[in-house]
């Protein structure tokens, strides 16, 4: 075997292990796919996940109102060289522009993302209780209070 084809076949070895290095971290969030849902006083909110490809999951949050489903945020959780970043969009906040977040903890039981620099929330995560029920959370600070708002929320689909 000459040298060119021994230096190819070493090359593709090591980036398709490095490819496969890259999207381990989101397959640790695969867990989030399908759609949940928190029920409140004022009805239910959804969070609804799908997977886009192989380095990107495409979220949303939303309320049915009776016949109407009112979408008030979207989410890409992505994977991005060696880093997962959860980045929202929320209707009427930040100028309607994304935020990202840094993956801080990621587990198949546990999310955690953070950004420092964000006004509310600095830090949002995902807790698997089981198959069917998860618990979501934002907190920080907010007027130099600290402050955490829990979702628990069941699988619907």
């Amino acid at each position: 075997m000459s040298k060119k084809i021994l230096l190819a076949i070493v090359s593709i070895s090591i980036f398709c292990s490095w490819t496969l290095q890259q999207t381990i971290e989101i397959k640790n969030a695969e867990w989030l796919i399908g759609t949940w849902e928190n029920k409140t006083q004022r009805g239910s909110v959804f969070e609804t996940w799908t997977k886009i490809s192989e380095v990107e999951l495409s979220g949303k949050s939303y309320i049915l109102k009776e016949k109407d489903t009112i979408v008030f945020e979207t989410i890409r959780l992505l994977q991005q060289q060696d880093s997962l970043f959860y980045i929202p969009k929320v209707k009427n906040q930040n100028g309607d522009l994304p935020v990202r977040f840094n993956a801080k903890t990621i587990s198949d039981t546990e999310l955690v993302f953070e950004n420092q620099q964000h006004d509310f929330p600095q830090i949002i995560s995902y807790t698997k209780i089981n198959s069917d029920s998860l618990i979501a959370e934002i907190s920080g600070t907010n007027n130099g209070k600290e402050r955490k708002q829990t979702f628990p929320m069941k699988r619907v689909k």
